[in-house]
């Protein structure tokens, strides 16, 4: 089958990888070169240099709504667009192209978690199980009808950056079946349940704030949802702190107060949450290396509680 391909961040790459392997790539789309770093210099996708890899013919246009962006595809003909994390929404011109329609990857099992970070949310939220959707793009956010879905569960300690890459694997698997559903003629288009719907919006750097009044539950699952980025974070004293991994302890907290470190147990860096201990096993101040719970304990001077 003819592909073209729309996609920008490392989720897409195993996707564009199988598809390679197993189908005529005709037109790999991705988001221009932007800058990045702390000297703000030009970088590629991940997407271009897997399609760099494989010799495969990419186009950057800075909008895919575009004349640009429409004369690309229509020049390009292909029978379907797949499209995985390439960051814009595609209007009607663009995902009514192919013939056989364009289609999206996404790390939900539709209808929850529509959005742009739905790995994130389910983990944040403590959900046990997600997975991948293919579905026909329409007018609506992540709304078209699904072709495929695969699910998988979410380790109580996974982050969100390895479940990222259970599912980008999973997603190029999901994608294959899908299109070889298509090519065969079994392919059945099912409508999703609007009642069933999630949001998993953007995320911020202001989101990764940690409440520790919340419960020890609540706050492991933020910590691993937004890890690596945008990372969980509080503060000790005026200096912000990054909290990259922590465990649930069934402790409870006694007479400790909310935020406060415990040197109660020593070699292990255990916090003051709404209902228990919680233990932080990596954490990272401004402008430092990240380094272990137990050794961040052994420095620790002044303030003892984080705000």
């Amino acid at each position: 089958m003819r592909i073209a391909f729309l996609g920008t961040s490392a989720f897409a790459c195993p996707a564009l990888k199988a598809l390679a392997e197993a189908h005529a790539i005709v037109l790999v789309i991705t988001q221009p070169d932007r800058p990045a770093g702390r000297k703000r210099e030009l970088r590629p996708s991940a997407v271009k240099n897997s399609a760099l890899d494989f010799g495969l013919r990419i186009a950057q246009p800075e909008r895919i709504n575009s004349k640009e962006g429409i004369t690309l595809l229509r020049e390009a003909a292909p029978e379907a667009i797949v499209v995985a994390s390439y960051g814009q929404f595609l209007s009607t011109k663009v995902f009514s192209l192919p013939p056989l329609g364009t289609i999206n990857i996404h790390a939900s099992l539709l209808p929850r978690y529509r959005g742009a970070a739905p790995i994130n949310w389910a983990i944040i939220r403590g959900e046990t199980e997600t997975g991948v959707t293919t579905f026909f793009i329409e007018k609506g956010m992540d709304s078209g009808k699904i072709l495929v879905q695969r699910a998988c569960p979410i380790g109580p300690d996974e982050t969100a950056g390895e479940l990222h890459d259970r599912l980008a694997a999973l997603g190029a698997e999901a994608i294959l079946e899908t299109l070889r559903s298509i090519e065969e003629g079994t392919a059945r288009p099912r409508a999703q349940q609007e009642e069933e719907a999630t949001l998993a919006p953007k995320l911020s750097r202001a989101d990764g704030k940690i409440d520790w009044t919340r419960s020890a539950r609540d706050i492991h699952n933020l910590v691993r949802g937004l890890n690596p980025w945008p990372g969980a974070f509080t503060h000790l004293g005026a200096e912000a702190v990054k909290i990259h991994r922590t465990t649930i302890t069934g402790i409870g907290h006694g007479a400790i107060t909310i935020g406060t470190i415990t040197l109660q147990e020593s070699g292990r860096l255990l916090v003051g949450t709404g209902d228990e201990l919680i233990e932080i096993l990596e954490i990272q101040k401004e402008c430092r290396p990240c380094t272990s719970g137990k050794a961040f304990l052994n420095g620790l001077r002044g303030d003892t509680r984080f705000s």
